[in-house]
């Protein structure tokens, strides 16, 4: 056995020389790559490095166009899933694949029945899920619909789905993006527990404290290049971010203290109940001053989305009070989108997809969405076409999307690109109150410095800004307090310089410790 044919045997994974191009773009480039049976390996990299693209090659979504994947050193071609999952890889998809209305047991059956009897195939996936569970710490009530277990329940589920399977290699795509601070505690035990028992696990995230937290080794991509592959105990977070950029970056947020003044947004009672009739907002009530930033932590799907649509006038106020820049708003008054932003009440969405852009629009098109009826967008009868063009080729520039083309779609910019196309149409119109939904969500960390630099400025320029982001770290870097959602409700408030993760994630599972209520107590004193 030569030694090259020795060091293949050691990985559970290895990639030689894989290329992919989509078109005129070059998705990955000669990517080599070697994963040790095992261990955990960490992929990280900026948005549109190839990450995405080179997982999909080895899951079988895409082929590659030149190279070659070895699995326990021989060589596989992989051209679909079935052949990836015959091969031992399992896959957890950052958005999970499971149907809503059937148990968690019906979930992991479907795609893998034993034969035409289903009785026997349910049987036989209780009995091995229940050993599944009992091994690696994956406890799920099996018989209960998955609409209605948490997201790291669900998360679970997929965990065990792929582990029924007989995955040998484990890829996790973002997998603690919706998941409290204790949920990702778990998620990183059943880790390590796969790892003991022989598992090979890739974790891709951005997120770098769980990168060095959770892996044995990291690889590094940058524009569609493998550029670093570095054993975790002797790299630093500083160190990986400026691997992924190309530069130093800034990882912790700077700023000075607040200086709150008069309240510019106010809301009292607000109740909002869906069309099925389940209570999505329960008597909130909050407030934000201008020149401060009040952050609404929580696991997404809490109201905070709600909240967001009510204030910025997507949804009609059904009961209660908003105060917003000086204008009152209630059931009997209530402001559509347009009329919110002419009295100075910037919106960043949540979802830019949905609600921020139209993809077959061009970017200087999606660059004036909502503004576009402003004099110095209008003649007569036509819209100024140059001047939109040249305005938004200025912002471009100035917010460093790219490309920086004001004529290319929107739906060819990357995620992070249009994240930053969003976030620039909002700030750049100099509101007084600005709410903001989860802005750096799928932003690469170079960008992330940016936006979180942006949202300080507004703050120091004595702009109020509501935030809302399931990422703690974003919570407890920018916001001067920090509220919490639970089922619709805010279940309690923490100054920033008190919060951490732990005090955090309890009060978003709805356990309020005792250190916050004292500080509640003595707020209302």
């Amino acid at each position: 056995m030569t030694a090259q044919t020795d060091v293949a045997a050691q990985m559970a994974i290895e990639l030689r020389g894989i290329d992919k191009r989509f078109g005129a773009v070059h998705a990955n480039k000669h990517i080599d790559l070697q994963v040790e049976k095992g261990t955990i390996h960490g992929i990280v990299g900026e948005n549109g490095a190839g990450k995405s693209t080179l997982m999909s090659i080895i899951y079988g979504f895409y082929e590659a166009d030149e190279g070659d994947i070895l699995i326990d050193g021989k060589v596989t071609r992989i051209t679909d899933s079935k052949i990836a999952i015959a091969s031992g890889i399992g896959m957890v998809h950052q958005h999970f694949m499971l149907i809503q209305n059937m148990t968690a047991l019906e979930n992991v059956v479907l795609g893998a029945e034993r034969g035409f009897l289903i009785n026997e195939s349910m049987d036989h996936a209780r009995a091995e899920l229940v050993r599944l569970a009992k091994e690696y710490g994956l406890d799920v009530p099996l018989d209960v619909p998955v609409e209605r277990l948490s997201v790291g329940l669900q998360q679970r589920i997929e965990i065990l789905k792929a582990l029924y399977r007989g995955a040998r290699i484990l890829i996790l795509d973002e997998p603690t993006g919706v998941l409290t601070p204790q949920e990702t505690e778990h998620l990183f035990k059943v880790l390590d527990s796969l790892k003991e028992q022989g598992t090979t696990v890739m974790l891709i995230t951005h997120k770098l404290q769980e990168i060095m937290a959770a892996t044995d080794n990291v690889s590094v991509m940058r524009r569609g290049e493998m550029v670093a592959h570095v054993k975790t105990r002797e790299t630093s977070r500083e160190q990986l971010a400026e691997l992924m950029v190309g530069r130093k970056v800034l990882l912790r947020v700077e700023k000075g203290e607040p200086n709150p003044a008069e309240k510019l947004l106010e809301v009292e009672g607000l109740t909002w109940t869906a069309s099925d009739g389940v209570v999505k907002l329960d008597n909130v009530n909050l407030n934000v001053r201008a020149g401060e930033i009040v952050g609404i932590a929580g696991v997404s799907g809490n109201g905070q989305s709600e909240l967001l649509d009510v204030l910025s006038g997507i949804k009609n106020v059904q009961s209660g009070t908003i105060r917003l820049n000086g204008h009152e708003i209630n059931q009997g008054h209530q402001l559509n989108p347009s009329q919110v932003r002419d009295i100075k009440v910037g919106h960043i969405p949540e979802d830019r997809h949905k609600m921020g852009l139209i993809n077959s629009f061009n970017a200087d098109e999606a660059f004036i969405l909502g503004f576009h009826r402003k004099p110095e967008y209008n003649g007569k009868i036509f819209t100024k076409r140059q001047a939109i063009n040249r305005d938004c080729a200025e912002k471009m520039d100035k917010w460093d999307v790219r490309p920086q083309d004001p004529n290319l779609k929107t739906a060819n910019f990357s995620g992070g690109n249009q994240q930053k196309l969003v976030i620039a149409r909002e700030m750049e119109q100099d509101p007084d109150v600005l709410l903001v939904g989860q802005p750096t969500r799928g932003v690469d960390i170079g960008a992330i410095e940016a936006i979180h630099n942006r949202i300080i400025q507004m703050r120091d320029k004595g702009k109020a800004v509501l935030l809302v982001s399931v990422e703690l770290e974003e919570i407890m870097s920018l916001a001067d307090r920090i509220l919490v959602m639970f089922d619709g409700k805010i279940v309690g408030e923490v100054p920033a310089s008190k919060a951490n993760e732990q005090i955090l994630g309890l009060m978003m599972a709805n356990i309020v410790p005792d250190e916050v209520k004292a500080l509640q107590q003595e707020a209302s004193a």
